[in-house]
């Protein structure tokens, strides 16, 4: 009979709504008793004994009941305040899988869909932020692994000058040679992530002028040119006639082009070709590098664009790079308001990115 009672209260509260309406019940079923018992009081001063009696049965039945009714009523409010208040305090310990549910549709709800939606931005935030570790703690051990193989080498190299290991100077020519190696291997790399720390930073001092991509692509693949031949990787360039210029900074401009063509020809094997595309876009002007290469396997491809993340055969970091050229690119290509992405290619791999034309 409780369970019933209670279940009935409890759809009586969600089709009264907001709690205003649940208190004006709580008061309605308050007050009836007592009219109830007014009139019966009335009543018996007309009425004989036996029917009296029947009437105080009555009204202290209906009494009862609005007793009953008014606890459960009241005992459904607490329980969801009770559930709102447990969800917040596990909330507070560190808890972030808490979900909030209430029994009745009112504002004690509205309150738990808006603490639920709460949990569920301090869910992403904290997600956010355990990638964001990760790539941190990832970057600090591709920075030692990089700075570490130069410095040790550099360290054995003068170990063994100083402690006249080598004496002939034709072999002292040769340890210095590398040490010239390795410390241009460490500048640059220096040099490097200073730039990337400036370009996630937004610290950007370089002019836009209008530049043609047409003639920096061409001046560009014919640097590249040599390198390219010593590999046996033929370079082109097809750019589209009557391209408007960009609004870029040159400088910066080739050193993306520079990154994305020499990343192709090292991962384009002989007799190969690294073809160099420039189009016009809607929202532009579009560049294209695409190798004939192995390309890049599925798993890798959202992060080839990541500072230090070297795939395939590189995994072991053992190959030339500090793997910084794409992460560059990326940043000075959001820099001059374009994008760059991993297009979809049946053979090797496809580089595109975007520029914004010049007014």
């Amino acid at each position: 009979m409780r369970r019933a009672t209670a279940a009935a209260v409890t759809r009586l509260r969600r089709r009264a709504g907001p709690l205003s309406h649940q208190f004006a019940l709580v008061v309605v079923i308050g007050a009836v008793p007592v009219l109830v018992a007014l009139v019966v009081f009335s009543l018996l001063m007309l009425v004989s004994g036996d029917v009296a009696g029947l009437v105080g049965v009555i009204v202290v039945g209906v009494g009862g009941l609005a007793l009953v009714g008014t606890r459960l009523i009241a005992g459904g409010i607490l329980r969801d305040v009770e559930a709102i208040r447990d969800g917040l305090m596990a909330v507070g310990r560190g808890d972030r899988e808490v979900t909030i549910t209430t029994e009745a549709r009112d504002e004690l709800a509205e309150l738990a869909l808006a603490a639920n939606a709460m949990i569920a931005d301090l869910r992403a935030q904290a997600a956010a932020r355990d990638q964001s570790d990760s790539a941190r703690r990832d970057l600090v051990a591709a920075v030692s692994h990089d700075l570490r193989t130069p410095i040790t080498s550099l360290r054995l190299l003068a170990e063994a000058l100083d402690d006249d290991i080598v004496v002939d100077w034709e072999t002292r020519r040769g340890y210095l040679a590398r040490m010239r190696v390795h410390i241009k291997a460490l500048s640059s790399l220096i040099d490097d992530l200073f730039e990337l720390s400036r370009l996630e930073a937004g610290d950007i001092s370089w002019s836009l002028e209008r530049v043609s991509v047409g003639e920096l692509v061409g001046e560009t693949v014919e640097a590249m040119r040599v390198e390219a031949e010593a590999k046996g990787v033929a370079v082109l360039a097809s750019v589209t006639e009557g391209l408007s210029p960009a609004r870029a900074n040159p400088e910066k401009l080739q050193r993306v082009l520079f990154n994305l063509i020499q990343n192709a020809i090292r991962h384009t094997p002989a007799d190969g070709s690294v073809v160099v595309r420039a189009q016009p876009v809607d929202s532009g002007i579009e560049v294209e590098i695409a190798d004939s290469g192995d390309g890049i396997a599925p798993e890798e491809r959202d992060q080839v664009f990541a500072a230090f993340y070297r795939g395939g055969a590189d995994a072991a970091r053992t190959g030339d790079g500090a793997g910084l050229g794409l992460a560059i690119s990326r940043a000075i290509v959001e820099a001059h308001g374009g994008h760059i992405w991993l297009a979809d290619s049946s053979l090797g791999t496809s580089v595109r990115f975007s520029l914004p034309a010049a007014a």
